[in-house]
């Protein structure tokens, strides 16, 4: 994602469970998680002004997950997972709470589809 101009981006507000960049070379990465029985991932909450991130190149992409973060009230299992991003226009982090029974995925998955230069 380093370097990319992202366009639009698609979701990123509290309780999204899916989000979107879209660049402008053609360029799409996406952050969901593809849900089983008994869990749930969504967006807890974003710190900055996503359209910081639109019409400048990315300059920073960092994961970071749980360890030592508090557990959310009556969570059997839960994992914490912070996406922080930063252009020249500001930086924008985005937290991710995920929640199962114990038995369960509680990550954000990513996906990525590049764009094909003919």
């Amino acid at each position: 994602m380093i370097g990319r101009v992202f366009t639009s981006i698609e979701g990123g507000t509290e309780g999204d469970a899916h989000m979107t960049f879209h660049a402008s070379d053609g360029s799409i990465f996406e952050f969901y998680h593809n849900s089983d029985c008994c869990e749930s991932v969504v967006i807890q909450d974003v710190i900055g002004d996503i359209k910081d991130l639109l019409n400048s190149p990315l300059l920073m992409a960092e994961y970071v997950d749980s360890d030592g973060y508090p557990a959310p009230q009556n969570a059997d299992s839960y994992t914490w997972t912070f996406y922080r991003f930063g252009t020249a226009n500001g930086y924008v982090t985005i937290r991710w709470l995920g929640e199962s029974n114990g038995y369960y995925s509680e990550s954000v998955d990513y996906g990525e589809t590049l764009a094909l230069t003919v």
